[in-house]
């Protein structure tokens, strides 16, 4: 088993090769990855418990080696200590996301297994008591705003339109169509008001 000191020794090396790097050597980089990727891809693993994983996070810390090596500063701090708090953070930040990806997960099925927040069929018996409403109001008006109202609002005519299919000026055709709201809405407030 290597010492210690042996292990250490390539860190001015390491230094230098970064250097290069981060002024696009390629065979500078080829050299760090062979130094360096046994190195990340256990850490990472360790982090992340997960071999596929673990694979891509060490292939994008390399990659961001290549990208950002012109911002290691040796003054700061050794290389090796550089790139392993490069690799943890992005193993930490892949935890992090595979998390959340599996709390969404969760809670999107939790989401889609509820029951509904209401009740259909409660819903269903309202719409149908208000278009029995409607229709026992709609049949109190009087012929002429009935035809109106029924061309205007059930059959999608404009007022032009409903003047032209009842035979009459556009202002009169207009006045059965409010009058007959009118008449329409009192009608509705009144079977409202009734207790059921």
């Amino acid at each position: 088993m290597p010492s210690r000191t042996a292990r250490t020794a390539p860190e001015p090396a390491l230094d230098t090769l970064l250097s290069a790097v981060g002024r696009h050597d390629a065979e500078a980089f080829a050299a760090l990855y062979d130094e360096l990727a046994p190195r990340v891809h256990g850490m990472v693993l360790r982090v992340l418990r997960d071999p596929h994983q673990s694979e891509e996070v060490t292939q994008e810390v390399l990659l961001e080696l290549w990208r950002s090596a012109s911002h290691f500063d040796p003054d700061r701090g050794s290389a090796m200590a550089w790139v392993m708090t490069i690799a943890h953070r992005r193993a930490v930040d892949r935890v992090r996301a595979s998390d959340a990806g599996r709390r969404r997960d969760d809670a999107a099925h939790a989401e889609s297994t509820l029951e509904p927040a209401y009740d259909a069929t409660a819903t269903a018996v309202e719409s149908y008591l208000a278009a029995r409403a409607v229709q026992a109001a709609l049949a109190e008006l009087s012929t002429i705003q009935r035809q109106a109202i029924e061309l205007a609002y059930f059959g999608g005519h404009t007022h032009v339109e409903v003047s032209g299919l009842l035979g009459i000026p556009l202002g009169t055709a207009k006045s059965r169509i409010r009058d007959g709201l009118l008449r329409l809405r009192d009608l509705l407030t009144l079977v409202a008001a009734e207790p059921t």
